[in-house]
């Protein structure tokens, strides 16, 4: 029989066997609630915990993210709040959802203009808010936003709804750049040259170039990725082939619009340390490419290559007006677009 003394040995060898099995419960998990798609954020994660062995745990939240971060108060779970366009960014910072972060390594990687200035929340890819046009049909090899509302394309432009969250981004800035007053003129003017009236998606601007129904239109970037790379399908890559894409500016020149994908540590995070630990990571040369791969995005860190087919889109400038900015606008932007009857 075994000495108490050998059972006490063997009981403590088995637990270090035990533990050095374990590397990833010993370095915790991280909780994320997330409005992106689980197929675009999983690689992410996944790449994540292989680095670090700290697990990262995902809860995708289609809708009312800020609502159920705010109604869970201090007992919410959640670390990290990943969404998509940088209003709802903003949101969880006016509603007091997040709190800020400042560390040497994503200051260096994000520009200003990407990241609040208080550290409370980062953009981390970017979709440019480009123009469709007509290979056949339009000859232009750069236009900008404000070229749209030009009486030569009377009844030749598609865009989806003015009351989207990716027009009234667009439509802010044009109101931080140009002013209220001209914003709204611009806005008529675009209607009056509609071809039908505005919605549907961005996929669909590029589908109506190519029905003959318009000449030109606004649209995402990352969608023409989508198209031409087949994972929309045969028929949305007869919808690709047949735009031309251009990176237009405002009339300064000064860049193309953008919109953002990005997170922010929430305010009651129970794992801080491991929800800084992955922002840093998503901020991470490894993982912006997997932005660009996954999904066509524009990366946000200086020297990681845009996907070759977004890269064969020309060279983007970033429009630098800050987010903040364009964000303060947005209220607006709408109501402007109630004004003029945009979507009527």
């Amino acid at each position: 029989m075994l000495s108490l003394a050998r059972l006490a040995q063997s009981a403590a060898a088995a637990a270090v066997l035990v533990t050095s099995a374990l590397p990833a419960l010993a370095d915790g998990e991280v909780n994320v609630y997330t409005t992106r798609e689980p197929g675009l954020i999983q690689p992410l994660l996944d790449s994540f915990t292989k680095e670090t062995g700290i697990k990262a745990n995902v809860i995708f939240v289609k809708e009312g993210l800020a609502e159920r971060v705010a109604t869970e108060g201090a007992n919410s779970p959640a670390d990290l709040l990943s969404v998509v366009d940088h209003g709802n960014l903003i949101e969880l910072v006016d509603r007091g959802l997040t709190q800020p972060v400042k560390t040497e390594a994503l200051e260096a990687a994000i520009p200003a203009n990407l990241r609040d200035a208080d550290g409370q929340w980062y953009a981390l890819s970017m979709r440019a808010r480009v123009i469709y046009a007509s290979k056949d049909r339009v000859k232009d090899e750069t236009l900008t936003y404000e070229d749209l509302a030009d009486p030569r394309f009377k009844g030749k432009v598609c865009i989806r709804s003015g009351q989207h969250p990716y027009n009234t981004s667009l439509i802010a800035a044009m109101i931080e750049r140009d002013g209220a007053d001209a914003t709204k003129t611009w806005l008529t003017d675009l209607k009056g040259n509609l071809a039908r009236k505005a919605g549907g998606g961005d996929r669909d601007v590029a589908r109506d170039i190519l029905a003959n129904l318009c000449d030109i239109g606004i649209a995402n970037s990352y969608y023409v990725g989508l198209m031409r790379s087949g994972k929309g399908g045969p028929e949305q890559q007869e919808w690709a082939n047949a735009i031309r894409v251009i990176l237009p500016t405002f009339k300064d020149k000064a860049g193309t619009h953008v919109n953002v994908s990005g997170a922010a540590v929430a305010k009651n995070a129970p794992n801080k340390e491991n929800a800084v630990k992955l922002l840093e990571f998503l901020a991470s040369q490894e993982a912006q490419e997997i932005y660009a791969k996954a999904n066509f995005e524009y990366p946000v860190r200086a020297g990681v290559a845009a996907d070759p087919i977004i890269a064969e889109l020309g060279t983007l400038t970033v429009d630098p007006t800050p987010l903040t900015a364009i964000a303060n606008d947005r209220k607006q932007a709408s109501e402007l677009v109630d004004v003029v009857g945009f979507d009527g």
